[in-house]
């Protein structure tokens, strides 16, 4: 008998590898995510100390704090390498040693001034490595596969300290002749794009970013924006995609807060304050799936205070200085254009949801134990 196999639907094919590359990302990002937050608070701080010139650019204690507030974004590739290392299943101290190659300082002294190196005989395309995502992850995707083809092929008693050696020398030469510059023009062609849209219309930009990001985290497919933002903001300086996220997550904890005075059981009622605080730190998920979701109508509303409160920071043309996702103990990283309409933005976020979610009839009450799994 012949045997049947089943054809796998193309949809099922391309839905699998978005998970995939969405899983991927979130791997790689989400262990580094409170530090870069942190990091983030720092340089928002000290820009608006130094705006308000309470500190000078040129004393030495500024020159100290914004080493500290700086080196992680300067850095970044050494985090990314290690946390893709072991997402993808590579060696992270070879991974992290091949970041280095990239961001020694002879190297980028020449990168900086556009200076075209020669590599046995090839010629090797100025790029700014320092505050970059995507270069190192395809490095330590190519990573993978030349650590499995030295195992298979290399005598075990040479097998320890020559694959690392070939790794080296392989996935950095690659990196710096394409990986470099193929993920430098893929992230110029994809912040080139966003600004596009963001510059044919802010606002309506803000209202479809703001309607869909809350869903978009319920897929993961959020992770997909931090590497642009990570970008946007080492090229141009600044974000806008962090930004227009804001009012959505300020949503999440005015809906929860409105389920909270409704709510009748005392379980649930501790659950929903909990969860509205964390969202307005920035943490939406136990909103989201703990209260808003299961109860539907306030998710409705969050999606459609997030568009308005997108809307309007689209308008005030609002963008985050340094990398943070949007909260209260991260404003100081939304300091830099339009942080006064980001503010009205975010609580018109927060308004509209609690209020809506006040006047609207809300089912039965998920029991904690269903909202806690």
């Amino acid at each position: 008998m012949e045997e049947k196999h089943e054809e796998i639907p193309a949809k099922q094919v391309r839905r699998s590898i978005v998970n995939v590359i969405i899983d991927g990302i979130s791997g790689i990002f989400l262990p580094i995510v409170n530090i870069l937050s942190a990091a983030g608070i720092m340089k928002g701080l000290l820009a608006g100390a130094a705006a308000l010139e309470i500190i000078s650019k040129t004393e030495g204690t500024y020159t100290v704090l914004n080493a500290m507030a700086d080196s992680l974004f300067y850095y970044l590739p050494l985090l990314l390498a290690f946390t893709a290392a072991r997402k993808f299943g590579a060696n992270p101290f070879t991974a992290v040693v091949i970041a280095g190659v990239l961001l020694y300082p002879s190297l980028t002294t020449l990168f900086d001034n556009q200076e075209i190196i020669q590599f046995l005989g090839m010629s090797i395309t100025p790029v700014n490595y320092p505050s970059s995502a995507i270069p190192i992850i395809l490095a330590v995707g190519l990573l993978v596969y030349v650590e499995r083809f030295c195992v298979k092929i290399l005598p075990e008693v040479i097998r320890e300290f020559f694959t690392p050696l070939i790794s080296i020398v392989t996935v950095s030469a690659v990196t710096l002749l394409v990986f470099g510059p193929v993920g430098s023009l893929a992230g110029d062609v994809l912040a080139e794009g966003y600004r596009s849209v963001y510059n044919l219309s802010s606002a309506g930009a803000g209202m479809v970013l703001g309607a869909i990001i809350q869903p978009m985290v319920i897929f993961g497919l959020h992770w997909s924006l931090v590497p642009l933002a990570i970008n946007n903001i080492s090229v141009n300086g600044s974000d806008t995609i962090l930004a227009l996220m804001g009012p959505a997550s300020f949503a999440q904890a005015g809906a929860a807060l409105a389920v909270f005075i409704k709510a009748k059981d005392k379980k649930f009622k501790t659950l929903c304050l909990s969860a509205s605080i964390s969202a307005l730190f920035g943490v939406t998920e136990p909103a989201m799936f703990g209260v808003n979701l299961p109860m539907r109508k306030p998710m409705v509303i969050v999606c459609c205070a997030g568009a308005i409160g997108g809307g309007m920071v689209g308008m005030f043309g609002s963008a985050a200085i340094s990398f943070a996702f949007p909260g209260l103990a991260t404003l100081p990283a939304y300091l830099g254009d339009g942080f006064g309409g980001f503010l009205i933005a975010c609580v018109t976020g927060f308004l509209i949801a609690l209020i809506a979610t006040l006047f609207v009839k809300l089912g039965p009450e998920p029991s904690v134990e269903a909202s806690s799994k």
